[in-house]
């Protein structure tokens, strides 16, 4: 077919209007598992504090008649600290930019505000579920909280040449990494329980997601299997210690698998997230997003770590 001589065709045609859909798409996740399922406090110094106890080991306790009471050395409790960090998210748009007709959101302004608090949430968890040493902070340094895999101490599974974190310093990653199995994942979870732990969640990133789908014990799927249906993947683990919960999470290192009580856990808020309009200076609007906070570690005792993992 050939076209006719002088038929106007849209590539030189001047004037036509242009099709953008009046939708922003967005695929980045803002699924926060840890954040999620720990509980929420208030902080109330930058310097957040609580305390725990631990009773005496079970014995076996027989008394004479009549016999006068001896006293046993009271126990007291052990006083543990986190310091809050910072985090922020910012944002200046061009006056001209806030005027002008756009697609899919009215204000700038606005429409990058909710991008940023999203982010912010997100960089709140690989905060709070990362190793770092923490950072008490001065005028030149910014405060680090002490962060999930430096806390556990207890109940770790580590490869060789692996070490815990401390007060005042990260976990080491020298540890040999090796695959997860559901031996060293059963290992501990009864470590756990020993402790006096509830294990509910099990946290991990995809690759070793893939490989709890896997294990060959007593798994209970979310789904049951139906004609022309197959269910693959292990959402609850069901075992000698407890149900847990199975998930996949996209910021926290792949290299852990944190067996947690969560209800040992707390995020501790000294300032909200909030939105802050910033004094404007030339032609410009300017915000930010900003809270403090830290992680409040219960008792690092009931939760634990397959550490050193393989992730392909």
């Amino acid at each position: 077919m050939t076209i006719v001589a002088n038929t106007y065709l849209t590539f030189s045609a001047i004037g036509n209007r242009e099709d953008l859909a009046d939708t922003i798409y967005n695929i980045d996740s803002v699924e926060t598992p840890f954040q999620k399922a720990i509980d929420k406090v208030k902080a109330k110094a930058t310097l957040h504090e609580w305390q725990t106890q631990s009773l005496a080991a079970a014995a076996n306790n027989a008394q004479l008649q009549g016999d006068d009471v001896s006293f046993t050395a009271v126990t007291p409790t052990t006083r543990l600290t986190n310091r809050t960090q910072i985090s922020r998210k910012e944002v200046a748009i061009a006056g001209t930019q806030e005027a002008v007709d756009k697609a899919g959101r009215e204000s700038e302004l606005v429409y990058q505000l909710m991008l940023k608090t999203k982010e912010l949430r997100r960089d709140i968890e690989v905060v709070l579920t990362g190793n770092r040493a923490p950072v008490t902070g001065n005028s030149t340094t910014a405060p680090q909280l002490r962060p999930l895999c430096s806390w556990y101490a207890t109940n770790d599974s580590r490869g060789s040449g692996g070490s815990d974190g401390t007060s005042s310093a990260a976990a080491t990653d020298s540890g040999t990494p090796r695959p997860l199995t559901e031996a060293l994942l059963k290992n501990v979870l009864q470590l756990c329980w020993a402790a006096g732990g509830s294990p509910d969640l099990i946290m991990v990133g995809p690759f070793n997601k893939t490989v709890i789908s896997g294990f060959a014990g007593n798994a209970t799927r979310t789904l049951d299997a139906s004609k022309g249906k197959l269910v693959a993947g292990i959402d609850v683990y069901e075992g000698d210690f407890g149900t847990q919960k199975v998930v996949a999470s996209r910021f926290s290192r792949d290299r852990d698998c944190h067996v947690l009580d969560t209800s040992l856990w707390a995020l501790a808020t000294l300032r909200p997230m909030k939105t802050e309009d910033l004094a404007k200076t030339g032609d410009a609007e300017k915000a930010m997003v900003l809270t403090e906070y830290t992680l409040e570690a219960r008792q690092e005792a009931g939760s634990g770590v397959v550490a050193d993992l393989t992730t392909a």
